[in-house]
């Protein structure tokens, strides 16, 4: 469990550990409490067969910034539904997640995490509901 006072090199490393975020080549870039802004590199093991990115490399970001914001001062947290929808394609080559809580409850938490990419374009939105 991190503290709400972790500093961001102790939330980076703890989250280091996340094996699948970091294969797919998610770095952290700011994180707090209730808060997480994580950058994905698009790369071609990240694209589908149409040569757009693949829409599991987008949720996997997405869920990754999720996994940050919900878990920084908090009870342990896992998210138990998530909608997202993808709004648009993207030819930067940069996608960043940007995750915010919306209501922390003392068992359920309401976030969302907006998707953009390294022009400005809103790519995707994730609305959650998780469980502590």
């Amino acid at each position: 469990m991190l503290s709400e006072d972790a500093t961001f090199e102790e939330i980076d490393a703890y989250f280091k550990n996340d094996k699948f975020a970091a294969m797919a080549g998610c770095e952290l870039v700011d994180a707090r409490k209730g808060h997480a802004v994580v950058e994905m590199p698009i790369t071609d093991n990240l694209r589908n067969a149409q040569g757009g990115v693949m829409g599991g490399a987008i949720f996997t970001l997405a869920d990754f910034a999720l996994a940050v914001a919900c878990n920084v001062g908090e009870d342990p947290t896992v998210s138990v539904s998530n909608t997202i929808e993808f709004l648009s394609s993207t030819k930067a080559d940069t996608l960043i997640a940007m995750a915010n809580t919306e209501k922390s409850g003392r068992h359920l938490g309401f976030y969302t995490v907006d998707v953009v990419d390294s022009a400005g374009k809103h790519i995707a939105r994730m609305s959650a509901t998780c469980y502590r």
